[in-house]
């Protein structure tokens, strides 16, 4: 059954509350972490790169790389925080509880499991998380910005300059204001979309790259969770809690050997199903920097059109 199936099903069988209840809590939860993500982004960029922060529809010269990755990267660790309640709930999540009527509601399930767990809980396996983040997210925005500016900006300068004769005559405009002998060329409206549409579909195979085997020993180490809890119930020294800790972190590279082995390599199986995963993770994530990136322009300053000169003529973007 499809997911409108099942929602349809839930609200026949359970009324019209099931959805503030059940549909809209874990829905704020990513809509509000995805904001934390950006918000923070685009604030450290404008601090590592002045012209970032003057919120314009067209930024050039474009951020060099090290200052989109290391905005990534800084993004990702504030991303990791905020989430970690939020990982803690879902990855102790379990259906039976609530059909048995133990929690009536996701809310009701989020407060009285973070009471339960504690602040121990909820960052146990957190270095983990601020590891994929943190990578992650510094690839993903570093290839987004590079392909969408630097890349596009490049085909452009190479493409239109490398044009002669009658090939680049029907596409020159004389200057309206008559000032000089230099013609203009504006680029084809459609070669700018396109690069924004590839600079998505790149960041998400990057970002995959980085996050899938970071993914698996994740949910590998999660298992533990459940000893972690119990042991964390007992009134236990501070440093009998690290100890414990820092076993399940052994532990789960146990396991992960265990499975490198069977699989033949280590980059055999923590690539496994990276092709699939990808394929499902890129429309939406290309999609989600698309609108990211049009809203940003849509309510940005105006700028003065870029200019890339070449000999004889300039090419003005707008």
């Amino acid at each position: 059954m499809s997911t409108p199936g099942l929602l349809a099903h839930a609200v026949r069988n359970y009324g019209w509350s099931f959805i503030p209840n059940h549909v809209l809590p874990p829905m704020l939860a990513n809509v509000g972490v995805g904001a934390v993500l950006y918000t923070s982004y685009l604030q450290i960029l404008g601090t590592l790169y002045h012209p970032s922060s003057q919120s314009l529809k067209r930024v050039y010269p474009p951020p060099p790389v090290y200052c989109t990755a290391f905005a990534g990267f800084s993004a990702g660790v504030v991303q990791s925080v905020v989430a970690a309640p939020l990982d803690a709930l879902s990855v102790r999540f379990r259906t039976s509880e609530v059909l048995s009527g133990k929690y009536n509601t996701i809310w009701q399930y989020g407060r009285s499991k973070l009471r339960e767990i504690g602040p121990r809980g909820v960052f146990a396996g957190w270095g983990l998380s601020f590891i994929k983040d943190s990578f992650g997210y510094a690839a993903f925005f570093a290839t987004f910005e590079y392909v969408k500016a630097q890349a596009y900006y490049g085909f452009v300068a190479k493409y239109y300059g490398d044009l002669q004769g009658n090939l680049l005559s029907p596409i020159l405009t004389p200057k309206l204001d008559g000032t000089g002998p230099v013609d203009i060329i504006k680029p084809h409206y459609a070669i700018e979309p396109t690069f924004l549409m590839l600079a998505g579909v790149a960041a998400s195979i990057t970002q995959q790259i980085v996050q899938h085997p970071l993914n698996l020993i994740q949910n590998i180490h999660y298992k533990s969770l459940a000893l972690l809890d119990s042991q964390a119930k007992i009134d236990q020294p501070k440093a009998a809690m690290l100890r414990s800790y820092y076993g399940a972190y052994q532990k789960t590279y146990e396991q992960c050997l265990v499975y490198a082995r069977r699989s033949g390599s280590w980059r055999r199986w923590l690539y496994k199903g990276v092709l699939v995963n990808t394929i499902k993770q890129v429309p939406s994530t290309s999609a989600g920097l698309v609108i990211f990136e049009l809203v940003r322009r849509r309510y940005g300053s105006e700028a003065e059109a870029v200019k890339i000169e070449k000999d004889g003529y300039d090419i003005f973007l707008t």
